[in-house]
């Protein structure tokens, strides 16, 4: 591989912020890309181009990349089957005025590997298939209460369950409600609270932890017992744990589920699918909008999930997953490090997992600017898509083993503070 790291510095990275910082409203459109999740005066704020799982910043700073675009980028950057499929579309037209064939085509090769799929609809953001999934429960059982559990978004119904509620009604904070992943006690409860009322139970089927035996078919049993219908929100875990999505792993089928990121290798896109019954519904219930048949992203789709289906990707991203996590906690705890640190989760989406304690940030914030320095572009999740191969995670175990040799000297010194060369990052509100 070329040569990786920070050799350039952020000029301009920190050129473009200052242009960015009086007109773009907390500089960023997205939160999980801004300065506050990366080392501020050390990281980079913006970057150029990607190609493989290789990023280049506008300073001309070359890093492996585990962020893949907040996981939305699978196969790879540039992958070419998939820029091909965007270029002839391209060609031909993005948006008309009626539907195109593209709409019924990816509806079918959803509809072949995803469990649920009877129905499908579009959208182009996870927020845009979790409420449309919500309304949609509503209407269906004719019932208000959501029991939720994970994260779904940056609409009122889940937001309002969240310390960044400014700006939502209060009186929607009786319409939803958080139960406890894993305590299927703690989701009876709610059931008998609100006996009567709650439309759906959405989840996340897996995050950090995985789903204790029995856990996923309790919930489905549980739902459907109280009249309640079961959304798996799979935005993180779709065409990525495996082709079906957590469902088809872990042998659970859910009423709903809700797909994006990882679907069109980067294009916006999320997905509806669901029970067709429940799913023609969307006759009555309001989902419409210009774009969601927006044909770019539709080829991206059709050209991604058939070289899944061709070449096995999942299998692939599950195996490097698995060695990086592996590997990983062996190194983390050859220095004493593993009741700080893990590397936790499902092994196509893996997190590095802080202990609380004072210093947690510090911590994470250190190890952050090691890797970096040694040419990994890290947060906390590891996305590996296709494009990382044997080379890139042997790489990024040496530049672990490196890394964690510094924070061990930096622990044991007591001098984190002095040797950071920025600002620590700092939570959004989701913890993980």
């Amino acid at each position: 591989m070329d040569k990786l790291g920070m050799g350039n510095g952020i000029q301009n990275s920190e050129h473009y912020w200052q242009r960015a910082s009086s007109l773009i409203p907390c500089g960023t459109q997205c939160l999980s890309k801004g300065p506050t999740q990366f080392i501020d005066g050390y990281a980079p704020k913006y970057l150029a181009s990607g190609n493989g799982c290789i990023v280049t910043d506008v300073d001309g700073n070359r890093l492996i990349d585990y962020g893949m675009g907040l996981g939305a980028v699978s196969l790879g950057y540039q992958y070419p089957s998939v820029n091909s499929a965007i270029i002839n579309q391209l060609n031909v037209a993005i948006t008309l005025t009626l539907m195109h064939p593209l709409e019924v085509e990816v509806s079918e090769l959803i509809r072949e590997v995803v469990p649920c799929a009877e129905s499908v609809r579009f959208g182009k953001n996870g927020s845009d298939v979790t409420s449309a999934a919500v309304r949609l429960a509503r209407a269906y059982t004719r019932k208000d209460i959501i029991l939720c559990g994970g994260y779904h978004g940056w609409h009122d119904w889940y937001v309002i369950t969240t310390e960044r509620s400014v700006g939502i009604p209060p009186i929607l904070e009786g319409l939803t409600k958080k139960f406890t992943y894993n305590d299927i006690d703690s989701l009876k409860i709610l059931m008998n609270k609100y006996k009567g009322r709650v439309a759906a139970v959405i989840m996340e089927p897996v995050g950090v932890i995985h789903p204790q035996p029995h856990f996923l078919a309790d919930v489905k049993q549980l739902a459907h017992d109280n009249g309640a219908l079961l959304i798996f929100d799979e935005v993180l875990t779709g065409f990525r744990i495996a082709l079906g999505g957590a469902q088809q792993h872990y042998g659970v089928t859910p009423d709903l589920a809700t797909f994006g990121k990882a679907v069109a290798n980067g294009m916006p896109l999320s997905v509806l699918a669901g029970k067709a019954e429940i799913m023609s519904e969307l006759e009555n219930v309001f989902f419409s909008f210009t774009f969601g048949g927006e044909m770019l992203s539709l080829a991206a789709a059709k050209a991604t999930i058939e070289e899944m289906k061709a070449h096995h990707t999942i299998g692939h991203v599950n195996a490097m997953g698995k060695r990086l996590m592996e590997q990983g906690n062996t190194i983390i705890e050859q220095y004493g490090l593993s009741e700080r640190i893990s590397i936790q989760g499902p092994h196509a989406k893996t997190l590095f997992v802080y202990s609380e304690a004072p210093d947690t940030l510090l911590i994470k914030s250190f190890l952050q600017q090691e890797m970096m320095r040694r040419g990994i572009l890290f947060t906390s999740y590891n996305y590996v898509s296709y494009s990382h191969k044997e080379e890139q995670i042997q790489y990024t175990l040496d530049a672990l083993n490196d890394a964690l040799s510094e924070l061990s000297k930096a622990m044991k010194q007591n001098n984190l503070v002095e040797r950071l060369e920025g600002k620590a990052v700092a939570p959004v509100f989701r913890k993980a």
